[in-house]
């Protein structure tokens, strides 16, 4: 539901989490739910949605599970279609995300391509699928989860860091569609650093005053608050806002200020999530 400019969630809001069944997702999900939304969750494990729906009825919450594959461009379509059936979305939170870990000459053409599909395609696509019937209701915010990777580049995290950047990218040039057609849909980009979710299970930082490893629950509060908020980015902790300048610097200078900010040292013990599904996919939020 929309007050004034904000957007405000509340037992009129329907909001959209892919990879809501696990990880951020499932936080979102519950904490909107825990505010009277309608929660929808978008997950190929039909089981880990079904049981956060259970956990949302549960608490006397509403929510409702489709099970897609966000690789899938007619999969998109075809749950944002039996999405619409249930209402109007008010919110669209592109939460879903993988990671493969690897040196680039270790990663599979399937890796590679995996990470881009539900990273930097997907979340295109379910933009897409949702602007219509946003523009029709006249009111909508679509929110992306892309990362610090995606300001800047980090050793282990070719594949993955490209696909932020696209994620980045794709979220300014929406903003600016919006806002020249003076529409009043609203974006939030959310760009955090490491979260401990399992996602990114043995990274480490070298400076933790400056860029901790930030607590999944803290980071589902907040994005919800930003969701509420006028905001178009969350930068998670607070310094990630200074990565473009760092970038700005001659580029052995910049590489200086990452290397004393351990930026590429932080996946020499990556483990990410054990059991893996698929080809290269070491993770899924």
């Amino acid at each position: 539901m929309r007050k004034g400019s904000d957007t405000v969630i509340d037992g009129s809001t329907r909001i959209v989490v892919t990879g809501g069944g696990s990880g951020i997702g499932r936080l979102v999900a519950l904490a909107a739910a825990r505010k009277g939304a309608h929660v929808v969750l978008w997950d190929r494990d039909e089981r880990a949605a079904r049981a956060v729906v259970a956990e949302i009825d549960a608490e006397g919450g509403r929510a409702t599970a489709v099970v897609v594959d966000l690789t899938d461009a007619d999969a998109i379509e075809l749950a944002a279609a039996e999405t619409l059936m249930l209402g109007p979305v008010d919110v669209v939170v592109n939460n879903a995300g993988v990671i493969s870990g690897k040196p680039l000459a270790s990663l599979s053409v399937a890796q590679i391509e995996l990470t881009m599909r539900v990273n930097a395609i997907a979340p295109i696509l379910v933009a897409r699928a949702f602007l219509p019937a946003m523009r029709d209701a006249g009111r909508g915010r679509i929110v992306t989860v892309a990362s610090a990777a995606g300001f800047i580049g980090v050793a282990g995290q070719t594949d993955y860091a490209a696909s932020k950047f696209a994620a980045v990218g794709f979220m300014e040039s929406l903003r600016a569609e919006l806002r020249k057609e003076r529409s009043p849909i609203t974006t939030l980009t959310v760009a955090p650093f490491y979260i401990d979710t399992g996602m990114f299970d043995g990274v480490t930082t070298k400076v933790p005053a400056l860029l901790p490893i930030l607590s999944q629950a803290r980071v589902a509060t907040q994005i919800l608050a930003a969701i509420e908020s006028r905001r178009t980015l969350l930068a998670l902790p607070p310094l990630v806002r200074l990565v473009p300048a760092i970038k700005a610097l001659p580029t052995a200078l910049g590489d200086l200020v990452a290397d004393a900010l351990g930026v590429n040292e932080g996946m020499d013990a990556f483990r990410g999530r054990q059991a893996a599904p698929r080809d290269g996919e070491r993770a899924l939020r």
